[in-house]
């Protein structure tokens, strides 16, 4: 197959960019996900129908979660405190200590080490109830067994497992340390070093990571950075440390923030420490590998407290839109309000069927899932701010009021767009990823052809495109074979944008070569495109799913109505996609951009507040912030009082109250 990197026109730059992502994410699965087979203009129903049901699956597990969810609302109705923990900074430890004894921080963990066992779509189930409550504390609970001791389940020793899980199950939390100050996005670009000690009985650590969610609250966080492999090559190692290692300064516990306050993200410098080696986690060199599986959970669990979150704020903007009148109207009445009254189920009625469509594609162990986490996340993180923005609007002025609720999850939604991998970033992921494999195939061709290497085989795989490229024929488009009578024309209408994602893509492809590989807004298109066309398939088999199963009532009527409400909001979205690869402002923004960049460039650093760590000769000038009125949140230093890392927390709290 032909190879992006060596495509005539592509820069340095962008060939060491792709060698990179190659190199981090691995070879690509044999067998290609849902969303890879879109731009190929494929369909592979199987993936989609029937909807993934867990009820049916798994019986035992799903009572056993409803009796959990049942026992979790209600504390979390009359017990919890949400506008505590939102005001002062921190979730107490008699919260965290409720929590462990539910069982809730170890649901995913195995029976035998001393969890619950559940599977992944339970968990999420939680993970939202907990998001309509209270969005700090879904983090906090995501960040313990989505990523913070995710690698020990999916990678660990039996004897990592023996050693340490019984004691994450009700114990200790856990923390994730892949962030760094020049570190967030590029996960590959790690400055921490993990290189074997000179008597290959240690690794030794040294380095520093920032946003390591609960970090300075755990008992066991797991640690990525570069180790020098054999081949003089640097690759990420992931290994397990715990907080009383010599050499461990968690620094910063926590700084105040706009939004999920009630969260700690801890500032940690790692000076000669001194690892076992029983702590490598997988391989040395896999540390991406580890990474990369953990956050296809975070992605969906953060899609979790996402669709909490928007289910408060819609439930209680249709309520206020119901008991507020205006001009002797309940504001209910207004089509303006309407319009968004339906936008809010449509859009969190589809955020539900793509999340439990992925939950259900992990349970059942797809072996290519990494774009629809992606996706997953995207779309979630994307609708569920649009949810709270609208349910913000409807409420007016009272939205803003801290006691009504509504402007805490609309502060603590906005984090959910730009962590676990920033939408701009997953979007060029989508594009890349899901085109990657047809792409190749497309230059293989166009190669083939240059040389005159004429075959068969080549003529067969080369004559469809050509059709497509030059005569402008639409491919066939595909068939949805199983779904409910009523929901077909639905069905119809989505598989004839399969036909247009492919068509486009080879199109596009054609016109701008190499140049789309730089082309990030282009690329966006495309990957919206192909998320809003596996939103539909989600939301249409869920929707069948309802159907089979004869579900009624007013309950249904609102879901199938904002089923059908999604579809037509879908189909305007994507044809806006595709216009806009040819009906765009690219020209002009990346004239306004350049020219908006060059006059920064003339402003002094002195002016504005400057990334601690910047390559450029702009370090160290920034403007200073006057923080004597921010509270602070002071290091635990070189030592830590206890297994749990909890110890003292409460104290940390009192002293930033004396501060203010």
């Amino acid at each position: 197959m032909a190879d992006l990197k060596q495509m005539k026109g592509v820069s340095e730059r962008d060939r060491k960019m792709i060698a990179d992502a190659e190199t981090l994410l691995g070879p690509e699965p044999s067998s290609m996900g849902a969303i890879k087979n879109l731009f190929w203009g494929r369909l592979r129903e199987e993936m989609y129908l029937p909807y993934p049901d867990v009820a049916k699956d798994r019986p035992e597990e799903t009572a056993e979660c409803d009796r959990l969810l049942a026992e979790l609302e209600e504390y979390l109705r009359n017990e919890h405190p949400a506008i505590e923990i939102d005001q002062e900074q921190y979730i107490p430890e008699w919260v965290l200590r409720k929590l462990f004894d539910m069982g809730v921080f170890g649901l995913t963990i195995p029976k035998e080490y001393g969890g619950l066992g559940m599977g992944i779509t339970s968990y999420n189930r939680v993970l939202e109830m907990i998001g309509r409550y209270c969005c700090s504390t879904a983090v906090v609970v995501s960040a313990h067994q989505s990523i913070g001791c995710k690698a020990i389940m999916l990678f660990g020793t039996e004897e990592q497992k023996e050693k340490w899980l019984p004691k994450i199950a009700k114990e200790w939390l856990s923390a994730f340390c892949l962030s760094e100050p020049n570190v967030g996005c590029d996960a590959g670009g790690q400055e921490t070093t993990i290189e074997l000690s000179e008597d290959g009985e240690h690794y030794i650590v040294n380095g520093e990571k920032k946003w390591a969610t609960s970090a300075a609250i755990s008992g066991l966080f797991t640690v990525m950075g570069k180790q020098t492999m054999p081949d003089g090559k640097q690759r990420v190692t992931a290994v397990v440390c715990t907080p009383d290692m010599e050499g461990i300064d968690i620094y910063s516990k926590n700084r105040a923030k706009c939004g999920i306050r009630g969260t700690w993200q801890a500032r940690i410098r790692f000076k000669d420490v001194k690892v076992p080696k029983s702590h490598l986690l997988h391989k040395e060199g896999k540390g991406l590998n580890v990474a990369l599986s953990c956050l296809n959970f975070g992605r969906c669990t953060l899609s979790a407290g996402m669709l909490g979150g928007a289910v408060t704020a819609r439930d209680q903007a249709l309520k206020w839109s119901r008991t507020r009148y205006q001009f002797q109207r309940p504001l209910s009445d207004f089509e303006l309000v309407k319009l968004r009254l339906a936008r809010m189920s449509a859009l969190t009625y589809a955020m539900d069927a793509v999340l439990y469509m992925t939950t259900g594609m992990l349970d059942r162990h797809d072996e290519d899932i990494m774009l629809e986490t992606a996706a997953c996340k995207v779309f979630c993180s994307e609708m569920g701010w649009r949810v709270v923005n609208d349910a913000v609007q409807v409420m007016g002025g009272e939205a803003f009021m801290t006691e009504n609720e509504i402007e805490r999850i609309l502060r603590d939604s906005r984090i959910n767009t730009v962590v676990e991998g920033a939408n701009e970033v997953m979007q060029s992921f989508i594009f890349a990823y899901g085109g990657k494999q047809l792409a190749e195939k497309l230059l293989g061709m166009k190669e083939a052809v240059e040389k005159r290497e004429f075959s068969g085989a080549l003529l067969k795989a080369a004559i469809p495109v050509g059709k497509e490229v030059y005569l402008g024929m639409r491919p066939r488009s595909p068939v949805i074979s199983k779904l409910h009578q009523s929901l077909i024309p639905h069905g119809r209408r989505v598989c004839g944008y399969i036909s247009e994602l492919t068509y486009q893509f080879k199109k596009v492809s054609k016109r701008l070569d190499a140049a789309i590989i730089e082309r990030q807004a282009v690329q966006a298109r495309f990957a919206d495109a192909a998320m809003w066309i596996h939103a539909w398939l989600c939301t249409l088999s869920k929707l069948d799913h309802q159907l089979r199963r004869g579900a009624s009532g007013v309950e249904f009527e609102r879901d199938r109505k904002a089923a059908l409400h999604f579809f037509d909001l879908a189909e305007l979205e994507i044809q806006n996609c595709f216009r806009g690869l040819y009906e765009n402002a690219d020209d002009s923004m990346l004239e306004a951009a350049e020219a908006a960049i060059a006059y920064s460039d003339t402003q002094p650093a002195e002016r504005f507040i400057i990334p601690e760590k910047t390559p450029t000769d702009a370090l160290g000038k920034g403007r200073r912030v006057d923080q004597r009125y921010i509270p602070q949140f002071g290091g635990t230093g070189l030592s830590v009082a206890g297994g749990t890392g909890r110890e003292g927390m409460e104290e940390t709290i009192a002293h930033t109250h004396d501060q203010r």
